[in-house]
């Protein structure tokens, strides 16, 4: 067997709250592994499934990390090459903490490394979204352009990749909840209204610009005055066991603010420091635990690498 390339993507905490569709940030952990390797069968294979309990599908053509990295090899005219691929999942799926991202950024990131970095890491973007497409039925990067690039994003425009990094004061930590239960990232935007009371628009776009400032400022006060979705988690919320209760003991814990993971039903709070994110990890822990639903806590910093190769 021909030596491989190992690579890991990391989970992604999509919409921040304030930024439907447009912020997004990186977590340390969990996330996904892909390991490819040259074969003598011509073509791209996926030969292993590692971690998804029989819910993803060996077929290229519908499977995201597969189908990202085969239009990357389209593109690059190099389809005739033969390519094993194993995926190792090691994040839940339909989740809120973009594993279907994490997976398509994986498969990209891994073909690029084995073939010399013909493209740059931002290059690979567009590829990535394809397969994040795939999945949730939505052309968005707020989960594809973190867990590639890391840090936490803006993102202007999703057709012409135009993606701003914000600044991210020292010490800033997330807490991320998620109870075991799925959302599908389709069933979460069916629900969505096509309409925003213009009360509640200007709130959101205040929230959005007073957030920005103050990663700018490192203006923690001001963070977490900001950090309150008013259009997308009231709609959201009832898809998600004890949301409300989860985020009143995270408030009472010390966070700057505690919303929606993506589609849920993973839940994230943002807090001032590391100490402040695990005394918030256990009130959230505590809620499910009397409640006697199964869950996983993840507590991390944000993750400036995105994508690395291990």
């Amino acid at each position: 067997m021909q030596a491989g390339i190992k690579v890991f993507a990391p989970a992604s905490v999509g919409n921040t709250a304030v930024g439907f569709d447009t912020l997004g940030f990186a977590l340390e952990h969990p996330g996904d592994e892909v390991i490819v390797r040259f074969s003598d069968k011509p073509g791209l294979r996926i030969t292993l499934i590692a971690g998804a309990d029989g819910k993803l599908p060996y077929d290229l053509e519908k499977n995201t990390a597969g189908f990202a990295a085969l239009k990357l090899l389209e593109h690059l005219g190099e389809t005739g090459r033969g390519i094993e691929m194993e995926l190792h999942k090691k994040m839940p799926i339909g989740s809120g903490l973009g594993s279907s991202a994490a997976s398509a950024v994986a498969g990209v990131f891994a073909i690029n490394e084995l073939l010399k970095r013909p493209l740059e890491k931002k290059e690979l973007l567009p590829f990535a979204m394809q397969g994040e497409y795939l999945a949730s039925g939505g052309f968005h990067a707020d989960n594809v352009a973190p867990c590639l690039l890391g840090g936490l994003l803006l993102v202007r425009d999703h057709e012409t990749f135009d993606i701003h990094r914000l600044p991210v004061p020292k010490g800033i930590y997330a807490t991320v909840i998620y109870p075991k239960v799925e959302v599908l990232t389709k069933d979460a935007r069916s629900i969505l209204s096509d309409s925003v009371p213009l009360k509640k628009f200007v709130q959101q776009n205040a929230n959005l610009g007073a957030f920005i400032i103050g990663m700018y400022n490192s203006d923690i006060g001001l963070i977490g005055r900001a950090l309150q979705d008013v259009v997308i988690e009231p709609q959201r919320a009832r898809l998600i066991p004890l949301f409300y209760e989860v985020k009143e003991a995270a408030m009472k814990a010390g966070t700057l603010g505690c919303s929606i993971s993506g589609a849920g039903p993973s839940i994230f709070a943002m807090s001032a420091n590391s100490l402040i994110a695990e005394e918030v990890g256990e009130a959230m822990k505590e809620v499910y635990s009397n409640a006697k639903i199964e869950h996983t806590l993840y507590i991390s910093p944000i993750n400036q690498e995105g994508a690395v190769k291990l």
